[in-house]
């Protein structure tokens, strides 16, 4: 285990980062090669693509685009949509995605079609669900080079049992087959490839060659003629440039500290936020140049953190009803909402709902002099 935090400070970081002008919002990492540039160019296109059902829409989807999801400032960003996740934890621990019910994501929309077939507005939550979640949808910018981190890196802020005693048992989450996760917020998925896939399907109703199967609506098969279009409803090259456009996603450019924010960094190491909120991780090998052995100021470790039962809701994976992962804060200038599932309406509601393995971190904010705890939400703020 090792949770030592990095050895430059935060703020000298961020000064340092400062002496190249980052890339805006929305615009691709630097250092990407032609080729690249151009699938990043050609990926947006269908990123922002609105399906309808001739064009294989649904039958069931939260939204018609991935970029009606992560539309705000720039596509990748923020979401105003909220979507209904569901699983059932029995007694011996086991925790059920109801994969065979149309879970873990129920989707809150329907086509006209199957409307018609079935008279429903939204896919029925099954009984056997012993709790419901609700998830806000985040910005991705920068998810590519969390998906170049290496599990290594990752497994070396773990402290599952808290040996070192101060309170932060971060743990890993690990997919069916045993890799580790590190994306959703219960950190399931093991790679940004499988996320941005099972996302077509899961949430657009769009079919894909690595998932060629719209599932069925709560356990039940889709009727006839409801969904006509051959599968996969998206070709496999189509795929490709939208995980190349997610993937070279600049990260959110560092903070241009002014006034009280300046002491905001000092004071989050200060009060234990950074145990968690990793101020910044390094990635390894990749066969994309400008991923490779880079550090992004993510402030976050990937990894599983019980928050109190307050905030508990589904299990999910390895992942108890309590327990979330470090969300990762680049870019959180761009939220209005906050937490999992955006009950927060701002950065020091969401501080004051920390609890758990946060709880500490939480009543050292709440004690402090009024003049820090300002400064802290000003840096929070321009993050």
């Amino acid at each position: 285990m090792n949770r030592l935090l990095p050895s430059l400070p935060i703020g000298a970081l961020l000064l340092g980062a400062a002496c190249a002008k980052p890339p805006e919002p929305g615009e691709p990492l630097a250092g990407l090669d032609k080729a690249q540039r151009d699938q990043f160019d050609r990926g947006k296109v269908i990123f922002n693509r609105v399906f309808e059902p001739e064009t294989g829409l649904g039958p069931l989807f939260n939204a018609k685009s991935c970029g009606e999801c992560h539309e705000s400032p720039v596509a990748g960003g923020v979401g105003e949509e909220v979507e209904v996740h569901a699983t059932a934890l029995f007694p011996d621990g086991f925790c059920d995605p109801l994969a065979d019910l149309g879970g873990f994501v129920y989707q809150q929309e329907v086509t006209p079609a199957l409307k018609s077939a079935l008279g429903i507005d939204k896919e029925p939550i099954p009984a056997k669900a012993t709790a419901q979640g609700r998830r806000s949808s985040p910005d991705i910018l920068g998810f590519g080079l969390l998906d170049a981190v290496p599990d290594s890196e990752i497994l070396s802020y773990a402290d599952p049992d808290d040996r070192n005693h101060d309170g932060i048992s971060g743990r890993p989450n690990r997919f069916f087959d045993g890799r580790l996760g590190r994306f959703g917020r219960k950190a399931l998925v093991p790679t940004l490839k499988e996320f941005n896939e099972g996302a077509f399907p899961v949430e657009i109703g769009v079919t894909v060659p690595t998932v060629p199967d719209e599932g069925t609506i709560g356990g039940q098969p889709i009727p006839a003629g409801v969904d006509p279009l051959p599968e996969p409803e998206l070709d496999a090259d189509s795929v490709a440039l939208v995980n190349a456009f997610v993937r070279f996603q600049a990260p959110p450019s560092p903070p241009k500290l002014k006034g009280a924010a300046r002491r905001g960094p000092e004071l989050f190491e200060k009060i234990g936020c950074a145990a968690c909120h990793v101020p910044r991780l390094k990635t390894g090998d990749s066969d994309v140049k400008a991923l490779a052995h880079r550090e992004v100021a993510a402030y976050t470790d990937l990894l599983l953190h019980d928050m109190g039962p307050a905030l508990a809701d589904i299990c999910l994976g390895l992942a108890s009803p309590s327990e979330f992962r470090t969300e990762p804060l680049m870019g959180l200038r761009f939220s209005e909402k906050f937490l999992h599932d955006g009950r927060a309406a701002s950065i020091e509601e969401a501080i004051r709902l920390h609890a758990g393995e946060a709880a500490a971190s939480q009543g050292r904010f709440a004690a402090l002099p009024q003049a820090d705890r300002e400064a802290l939400l000003a840096f929070l703020k321009v993050l």
